[in-house]
């Protein structure tokens, strides 16, 4: 078989398993990467995530990950939501959950398809193969770009001009010599409408971001109390924020999410905090079973639905706050506290 005939049945193959988009690049697509990393790092952006330090070395040059890998196929697949979720900020007494984190952990599933194309690839060309999905030292977003998927907006995070912003990416290395697709340049023109709405002005500039300003990290990656001068920004927000990707032009062109396993679950579609501020340890894993949520544990995530009781400006919802105050996780009892202080604020009599 001709390599160029194995690449199209190889894209062929991507799409029959799920992806809306298969590109290919070689490993030594993206030396600036190496560079703007490393400025990444040596200003503090990167906040508590010191893995991203400890593993620059591979995270900035694939071919140190793998240096047995000749190419690598980039994958897209959709969760674009059914509806603007900017509209569930409006719902102060309810909790808002990043849209892709609503039902099952795209982890298992993106890799579960990965793993298909691999196998077929294997099959066909008597090659070695790794995939990943984000849980390794792979530069997704930049290897996108140079792939042809997309390119990184000023939000940072990889645009299509024909799948909008709402999709996730996996990453196919292998030995086989496939032919690289051209690479995507930028679309943004001069559309800061990412820029502008960011709540915590997490970006310095177009093309950059300071991780320990932006909402998904604080709420996600931040391990304790979150700094007072933020708590108030975070708004109604446990568990990623969705702002910049959500005013995204691009996306009146989005495909709609192929998987109805992306679709939200009825229950993490705009909880109620009041009821989330009650979980346990055991509760907390009982409703989050096979959720990416999972990993953050109960503390943090309690953590943040206080933040949001305290901004809700509903005073129906103190109980909720002073029931946290003697928690034995000293984040959360700080969190419980300052709740508390915000709500008594507006209503003294509370």
């Amino acid at each position: 078989m001709s390599v160029d005939n194995l690449k199209a049945r190889l894209l062929s193959e991507a799409g029959e398993a799920g992806f809306a988009r298969a590109r290919i690049c070689a490993p030594d697509s993206i030396p600036e990467v190496p560079e703007r990393l490393a400025a990444f790092i040596q200003a503090g952006r990167h906040g508590q995530m010191g893995w991203l330090e400890d593993r620059a070395a591979w995270r900035g040059d694939p071919s140190a990950l793998w240096p047995e890998a000749q190419s690598i196929i980039m994958l897209a697949e959709p969760y674009t939501p059914d509806h603007d979720p900017l509209e569930d900020l409006n719902n102060r007494d309810r909790g808002v959950i990043s849209v892709y984190a609503r039902n099952k952990d795209y982890h298992d599933i993106v890799k579960k398809r990965l793993k298909r194309v691999a196998r077929w690839l294997v099959s066909e060309a008597d090659c070695e193969v790794k995939v990943f999905v984000d849980t390794a030292p792979v530069p997704e977003k930049a290897l996108g770009q140079a792939a042809g998927l997309g390119w990184q907006g000023k939000h940072t995070n990889l645009l299509s001009r024909d799948l909008g912003n709402w999709f996730f990416l996996g990453a196919i290395f292998t030995t086989v010599n496939l032919e690289p697709d051209v690479a995507e340049v930028d679309h943004c023109g001069s559309c800061r409408r990412c820029l502008d709405i960011c709540p915590t002005n997490a970006f310095p500039a177009p093309y950059q971001l300071d991780a320990r300003l932006c909402i998904s990290y604080l709420t996600i990656e931040h391990k304790g109390p979150v700094d007072e001068e933020l708590r108030p920004k975070l708004g109604n927000r446990i568990y990623g924020c969705d702002d910049c990707l959500a005013v995204c032009p691009w996306n009146k062109f989005a495909n709609t999410a192929r998987d109805y396993r992306y679709a939200a679950r009825e229950d993490l579609n705009a909880p109620r905090l009041s009821e989330l501020a009650e979980l346990d340890d055991a509760g907390f894993r009982a409703l989050f079973s096979g959720s990416p949520i999972k990993r953050i544990g109960r503390d943090r995530f309690v953590r943040n639905v206080l933040y949001a009781i305290g901004n809700s400006g509903d005073p129906n919802l103190m109980s909720a706050a002073q029931d946290c105050v003697d928690d034995p996780d000293p984040t959360v009892s700080d969190s419980a506290r300052w709740a508390v202080s915000r709500l008594a604020a507006i209503s003294p009599d509370a």
